[in-house]
C-alpha cells in the first residue's frame, strides 16, 4: 500500500510564507518525477537543488502517468513518485494501474489542476500521500516531499543556526555564544552550541567549561555517532543550554572532508530544538556546506571596508545557493572604536541591500571582563543594553518571541507547596 495523505489544501489553514516556515530536511531517499509540462519539470528540478533535498536522489522524466506505469512494469519503484496530471478520470484510472506495479511503502505525490474535495478523497482512498495544486513552485515540491518524512506526532527536527565572521577578530564567537544564551534563557529553547573551530575555539572558555570530550571525538569517529554518543559528549551549561566543545589543542591537524560534520549535525537535529554553530572564519568545503545547510545564518561584521566586501560576497553566495530560504542576517559589531574611521550602518545597508539586525557598540571593558571570567554579558551586567540586542538577534533567527516569566509574590511558596500536594 502507498502511505497516508495529509489534509487537503481546501481544509488546511493558509500556509506561512517561506521566510517564516521551517521545513525539515529530507532523509536519503530516491525520488522520481513524471511531469507533463515543462514548467512543472523546471520547478521539480529547482527543488532538487534545494539544500533540504540535498540527500535525496532525484530523477525527472516527461510523460506523466503513462510514462510512470510503463517505467515500473519491469523496474522497482523508488521511495517517492511525483506525478503530474491534469485529468480527473484518467488520473484515478492511472493510479489504479500504477498500484498494480508499485512496490509496498512507495509514497506518491500528485500534482494536479483540479481543486475539488471529492477528488482529493478519492486520492486518499487510493493511498496517495499528498495532492499539490498546480502551478507549483520549487518550495511547494520541497515542502511536499520533506513533509512525507516528518510525522506530525514526531519530535520536531532541530533548527540549525550558523554564525560566522566576515573577517577574523570581529567577535563572531562572542556574539554566537551570547545569542545562544539568549535563545536558551529568554526563549526557553533547549539549545546546544557546537564549536567548529577545533584548533582555536573559545566556547569552552566563554562558558567556563573544560569537558574531557567534545566535538572532535565525534568527527574522528563517525561510525560511533548516534544520539547516546553525542549526549555523552555534551557539557551542560544551564538548564536549557549545552556545549559541544572544541579541543582547542594543536596536537593534530584538523583537515576535514566536505561531509565530515554531517553525522554530527543530523544527530543533533534529532535531539535538540536549536543548534548554534560557531563557524570559524575560513573557507573550505565543510564550512561552506555548514553555512549552506543551515536553516538560518548570521554574519558578524565590523564597520570597515574589508568586512563590507566579505559580507557582500558571503551574502550574495548564500542567497544564490539557498534560493528558497530567507536571506542571511548580519549584524555590525565593535561599532565606535575611538579614532577609527568607520563605514556607517546606512552605507552597509545600501551595499548589502539589507539593514543590519543590530549594531553592537565597542565596549572593551564589559566584553573583556566577560571573556576573562568565562561569563556571558548577561551574567556580568543584567541590564546592559547589548543583552537586548542579543535577544533581538535570537528572536529574528528563531522566529520566536520572549517567554514571559511569571511574577512571583509573597504567596508563591505556599501555592507551590499546594500544587506539589
Amino acid at each position: 500500500m502507498i502511505s497516508y495523505a495529509r489534509q487537503t489544501q481546501e481544509e488546511q489553514p493558509e500556509a506561512p510564507t517561506p521566510v517564516e516556515e521551517h521545513i525539515a530536511p529530507s532523509p536519503r531517499v530516491s525520488v522520481q518525477a513524471f511531469c507533463e509540462t515543462v514548467e512543472t519539470a523546471a520547478a521539480v528540478q529547482s527543488a532538487g537543488e534545494d539544500r533540504r533535498l540535498g540527500k535525496a536522489h532525484l530523477k525527472i522524466q516527461m510523460g506523466g502517468m503513462a510514462a510512470a506505469i510503463e517505467a515500473y512494469r519491469s523496474a522497482p519503484t523508488p521511495n517517492v513518485i511525483v506525478l503530474e496530471s491534469d485529468g480527473r478520470n484518467d488520473l484515478l484510472t492511472g493510479l489504479d494501474h500504477l498500484a498494480t506495479v508499485c512496490d509496498a511503502g512507495t509514497r506518491v505525490v500528485v500534482i494536479g489542476r483540479i481543486n475539488d474535495v471529492t477528488l482529493y478523497r478519492e486520492l486518499v482512498r487510493r493511498g496517495v500521500s499528498d495532492y499539490v495544486l498546480a502551478p507549483v513552485g520549487a518550495i511547494d515540491v520541497v515542502r511536499s516531499i520533506c513533509n512525507l518524512f516528518s510525522a506530525p506526532e514526531a519530535k520536531a527536527v532541530g533548527r540549525i543556526i550558523a554564525v560566522v565572521g566576515a573577517k577574523g577578530g570581529v567577535g563572531a564567537s562572542t556574539i554566537s555564544h551570547n545569542v545562544a544564551w539568549a535563545i536558551a534563557r529568554d526563549l526557553a529553547m533547549d539549545s546546544v552550541v557546537a564549536d567548529l573551530d577545533l584548533a582555536f575555539g573559545t566556547a569552552g572558555l566563554d562558558y567556563n567549561q573544560d569537558p574531557p570530550q567534545g566535538i572532535a571525538d565525534a568527527v574522528f569517529s563517525p561510525d560511533r555517532v548516534d544520539t547516546a554518543f553525542i549526549d555523552r559528549l555534551l557539557s551542560k551549561c544551564t538548564d536549557h543550554l549545552s556545549l559541544l566543545a572544541a579541543p582547542a589543542t594543536l596536537d593534530r591537524v584538523y583537515d576535514f572532508g566536505t561531509d565530515a560534520f554531517d553525522a554530527v549535525f543530523d544527530t543533533l537535529r534529532s535531539t535538540m530544538p536549536c543548534i548554534v554553530l560557531d563557524v570559524p572564519h575560513q573557507w573550505s568545503g565543510w564550512t561552506k556546506r555548514a553555512l549552506i545547510g543551515a536553516d538560518d545564518i548570521l554574519i558578524v561584521a565590523a564597520p570597515d571596508l574589508a568586512n563590507l566586501r566579505n559580507t557582500k560576497n558571503l551574502f550574495d553566495l548564500l542567497k544564490a545557493s539557498r534560493p528558497n530560504d530567507r536571506p542571511p542576517l548580519y549584524c555590525l559589531n565593535q561599532v565606535g572604536v575611538p579614532k577609527r574611521p568607520e563605514i556607517a550602518a546606512a552605507e552597509f545597508a545600501k551595499a548589502i541591500e539589507s539593514p543590519p539586525v543590530v549594531s553592537i557598540p565597542f565596549e572593551p571593558q564589559i566584553f573583556g571582563s566577560a571573556a576573562n571570567n568565562g561569563q556571558m554579558i548577561a551574567e556580568i551586567s543584567a541590564n546592559h543594553k547589548s543583552i537586548e540586542m542579543f535577544l533581538q538577534i535570537a528572536q529574528r533567527l528563531t522566529g520566536r518571541s520572549e517567554t514571559k516569566k511569571q511574577k512571583s509574590s509573597l504567596l508563591s511558596p505556599l501555592i507551590d507547596k499546594l500544587r506539589g500536594k
